[in-house]
């Protein structure tokens, strides 16, 4: 292009070059295309990978023992506790209990309700889990014995607990790794319940995605936390006797376990704040895998007894790894956490926080301890503060045929 040409000469020039240019480019590219097709003409076309689907996956509702607790942990779940109507007595909350059950079965087999509505969205029962539980109310109206622990938790110091989360009288802890069948589950269990029982708080929470990490990936918290490490072994003998042992509790709740749920509430806001290390003495592990402070792998052994050249302990006292450790085995429980994540309120950026499940065969003997020891000296307390709490008796499992809470009733 010359300094000659006008404006306008070039602007056409370009019009031009750029019109001829494309189809010779288009000719050349469809030509470039023909002779590919004609020379593949006789290829055998790409093989097709089936995608691999995890709806159909069924996790069996009939047994010696609820689902949803040795179930590995799925993706996402809704956890509903109801306030029977006055005057529910045992004849009652027998029938309840068949409708609760029947329904809850059949849809963890991917089918619908009985009255199911929307039935094409049972379908794809995603690992779904029904796990109910008994409060002291429901157990006092069947005209049962509860166990010692079937009360509200001792107060603890860091406790800021809300009434709108604590207590109730049935608990529904619905899971599946999908959220439409958690939710269409939910919708058909609450419709079974409404003429017995009214919705006294509904929380949900959420793990990572199937096909996110690898399986068996311990789920990390909204803190970055490696979360949930050196759990409880379904299967082992340490899992039998502290989880499903009989602990002196009354013998309709043989074969089943005790239920805590804390609702903490995680101030991500003022944990920004801190710096990375900071993060990791408050825990006694690391960020970036979990790993004790004295280690290099997550299920590497805790060495509390490490120091540093200035003679600090590696792992801070006052840590969370080192306060929910205890020299005595039988304070252990099974832990089964979910995050949750609300829409923030006024100026914070988060409503965060989690959903600490609990089983345990006796909750004063295993859980309570535990709790004692991180309100006395944990420094994460600075940044979590429980806000519900809630404690039920999980019975047993029942065989098809019959219904959850038959050895109450």
């Amino acid at each position: 292009m010359t300094d000659d040409q006008t404006p306008a000469a070039r602007r056409g020039l370009s019009r031009r070059h750029l019109l001829l240019g494309g189809a010779a480019a288009g000719i050349g590219a469809v030509g470039a295309i023909g002779i590919d097709l004609a020379g593949k003409a006789t290829a055998a076309p790409p093989a097709t990978i089936p995608a691999s689907l995890n709806g159909s996956e069924v996790v069996p509702f009939y047994g010696a023992h609820q689902a949803g607790i040795d179930t590995v942990p799925q993706s996402q779940a809704t956890l509903i506790s109801l306030d029977l109507n006055v005057g529910t007595g045992g004849a009652t909350l027998r029938r309840l209990m068949r409708i609760l059950t029947s329904d809850a079965a059949r849809l963890s087999a991917g089918e619908p309700a009985l009255a199911d509505s929307e039935p094409e969205l049972a379908l794809a029962p995603a690992r779904l889990t029904v796990t109910f539980g008994f409060g002291a109310g429901l157990v006092a109206a069947a005209g049962g014995t509860a166990p010692g622990w079937l009360r509200p938790l001792p107060a603890f110091g860091v406790d800021r607990l809300d009434p709108a989360w604590a207590d109730g009288d049935l608990l529904l802890q619905i899971a599946a790794d999908d959220s439409l069948t958690v939710a269409h589950a939910t919708r058909m269990l609450l419709k079974d319940s409404r003429s017995f029982a009214s919705v006294r708080w509904v929380q949900t929470g959420f793990r990572r995605a199937p096909g996110s990490v690898k399986p068996g990936t311990t789920m990390r918290n909204l803190f970055g936390q490696v979360d949930g490490t050196v759990n409880l072994v379904p299967g082992s003998t340490d899992f039998e006797s502290l989880v499903w042992g009989t602990a002196g509790n009354p013998a309709w709740l043989h074969g089943g376990t005790g239920f805590v749920l804390r609702r903490i509430s995680m101030n991500l806001d003022k944990w920004d704040k801190l710096d990375r290390s900071g993060r990791e003495a408050s825990v006694g592990r690391t960020l970036a895998n979990g790993a004790p402070l004295t280690g290099t792998h997550e299920t590497d052994d805790a060495d509390f007894g490490a120091t540093t050249p200035l003679g600090f302990p590696v792992i801070p006292e006052f840590s969370h790894m080192r306060r929910a450790r205890s020299d005595n085995p039988a304070e252990r429980i099974l832990r089964r956490g979910y995050n949750y994540d609300e829409a923030p309120v006024g100026s914070g950026v988060s409503d965060s926080g989690l959903l600490f499940v609990s089983f345990q065969a006796d909750v004063d003997a295993q859980f309570v301890p535990i709790q004692k020891r991180l309100d006395a000296l944990d420094l994460l307390n600075e940044w979590i503060t429980p806000i519900g709490s809630a404690v039920f008796a999980i019975p047993p499992g029942c065989a098809e045929g019959s219904y959850i809470g038959d050895t109450l009733f």
